[in-house]
């Protein structure tokens, strides 16, 4: 491991909304720094002037068009021994905002890297939100295009632990929406919105409720929470199988297969969709063999082969499977 440069890169973390959580080693670092690189240079002397102070030394631009460029720019000066301070509009750099290249190319360097810890919207969204936050993951934005977004709810639906997201507000309806689509609509979450701001709301609720709600449109910084997938559903999850033989018992008990595919969706916490998937693949599956019983009670399979050699089923199971409801 290379030996600390003279230089040193601080992140300093600004406040979310409320100006006086900044925190008070910020106004000493901006006197101080060398650099100050900012996501918006307007809104860093904004800040500064309401912590009454002027920064010391040369002010730089530092956002997601230019930060490949600047990083170069910036590594280099930390190389020749300059104190920089990245700030961003809100909350910690780095975090879904820029400096994780500053960071990786200090590192690679040498530099020394520190922090001025500062607000946070991911924790103190989780802290407000009501859901379990022993254990969580941050997923940041999710993809703008429907496809994409849905893909990557999709990878998530088996999360037990909890997760938290950023939004757009005129994007926030529609990712409920793919949200109770790919966990549930029955699925706990909480919608943090103008986080300690004069306006600040937390409205918690069923996912589908809360794309309905947000349907009529929703302003200011918005932070989801979402519940964590059931301990059945991280595990049914994955486990197709399992999905299957539920529905199947709860058919053998007398529900209909329509009923019973909504009902255990509503146990592990997963659309119908999932649940059905799982069942047509049950019964594609099945026709590799069907299962008989023996006099002393043992499953057995049988199989017959057509005359061109291709295997048949011996059996009667039916291969359609209705849609969700």
């Amino acid at each position: 491991m290379p030996e600390p440069a003279g230089g040193v890169l601080v992140l300093a973390g600004t406040p979310i909304g409320e100006v006086s959580d900044a925190p008070p080693r910020l106004a000493a670092e901006l006197a101080a720094a060398d650099i100050v690189a900012a996501e918006d240079t307007r809104r860093l002397h904004r800040l500064a002037r309401a912590l009454d102070v002027r920064p010391a030394g040369r002010v730089v631009s530092y956002f997601e068009g230019n930060e490949a460029a600047r990083t170069a720019e910036l590594a280099g000066e930390l190389a020749r021994g300059a104190r920089v301070l990245l700030v961003t509009d809100a909350g910690m750099p780095s975090v879904s905002d820029p400096g994780y290249r500053l960071v990786a190319a200090a590192v690679d360097r040498g530099v020394r890297v520190t922090a001025v810890p500062g607000p946070s919207a991911v924790l103190t969204a989780l802290a407000l939100s009501g859901l379990p936050v022993d254990r969580f993951c941050f997923e940041g934005f999710l993809p703008r295009k429907a496809g994409e977004r849905a893909a990557r709810l999709r990878e998530a639906a088996g999360e037990p632990r909890t997760l938290v997201y950023f939004e757009a507000p005129h994007r926030l309806a529609a990712s409920l929406a793919a949200m109770a689509e790919a966990f549930g609509g029955n699925r706990r979450a909480a919608v943090c919105r103008e986080l300690t701001k004069t306006h600040e709301e937390v409205r918690r609720g069923p996912l589908a409720e809360l794309a309905g709600w947000a349907r009529e449109g929703v302003r200011g910084e918005i932070t989801v929470v979402v519940a964590g997938a059931p301990a059945g559903a991280a595990a049914e999850g994955v486990d197709e199988a399992g999905l299957a033989r539920r529905v199947a018992a709860l058919e053998a008990a007398g529900t209909r297969r329509k009923e019973a595919i909504s009902e255990v969706a509503r146990a592990v916490g997963l659309p119908k969709r999932n649940i059905y998937d799982a069942v047509v693949k049950a019964k594609k599956s099945s026709h590799n063999g069907t299962t008989s019983h023996d006099a002393d009670g043992r499953d057995s399979t049988h199989s017959t082969h057509s005359t061109d050699g291709t295997d048949g089923t011996d059996g009667a199971h039916g291969t359609g499977a209705p849609g969700p409801a």
